[in-house]
């Protein structure tokens, strides 16, 4: 009989997530994976199996409490291009004011073609979907979207200074509804 968890999944998670946000899959050590989530390797081990399952748990996370969740707040379905912005903008607000960056970005980054866990093409599809519902089925302009906001999150992983960011997400809107408007 397997023995209950003591412990709080969806905090080691969130926890593991950001450590893996912040350092990618292969610089990431055990010794992070437990300094953040106050486990043991045991522990997490006998939870996830192994690393790489650990990192599937906190990418499957990532995609529910931090994409989807972002899409509900500031892109709900009906919210049109205005919706957009908002979310666009909402990818600068960092936790804690750390540039972690997405970790569907910064993992399609680290694994390129070879490798990339399924999350990463589950991701940039639900984020292509939106836009594409959000832009009533424009296919060209959801592609535009879906590689600009990998852009801006690059960016924001880089450190780039956050107004520039702003005038330069604005800037994009403005010329992209304008664009919209007469097509």
């Amino acid at each position: 009989m397997a023995r209950p968890r003591m412990f709080d999944p969806d905090a080691v998670l969130t926890d593991v997530m950001n450590v893996f946000r912040r350092k990618g899959f292969a610089a990431c050590s055990v010794r992070d994976l437990e300094r953040a989530s106050g486990l043991t390797s045991g522990s997490l081990y006998n939870a996830y199996d192994d690393k790489r399952g650990l990192f599937q748990a906190a990418s499957d996370h990532y995609l529910h409490t931090v994409v989807r969740q972002r899409i509900r707040a500031f892109a709900p379905q009906g919210s049109g291009i205005e919706g957009l912005r908002a979310l666009f903008l909402s990818t600068l607000d960092e936790p804690a004011e750390e540039a972690f960056g997405c970790l569907i970005t910064n993992s399609a980054v680290e694994f390129g073609q070879v490798g990339a866990p399924d999350f990463v093409a589950q991701g940039l599809e639900t984020l292509r979907a939106v836009f594409l519902d959000r832009l009533d089925g424009d296919d060209t302009g959801a592609d535009a979207l879906l590689a600009f906001y990998q852009g801006i999150l690059v960016l924001v992983r880089a450190g780039h200074d956050r107004s520039a960011l702003e005038r330069m997400i604005s800037r994009f809107f403005e010329t992209f509804t304008q664009t919209t408007e007469k097509g």
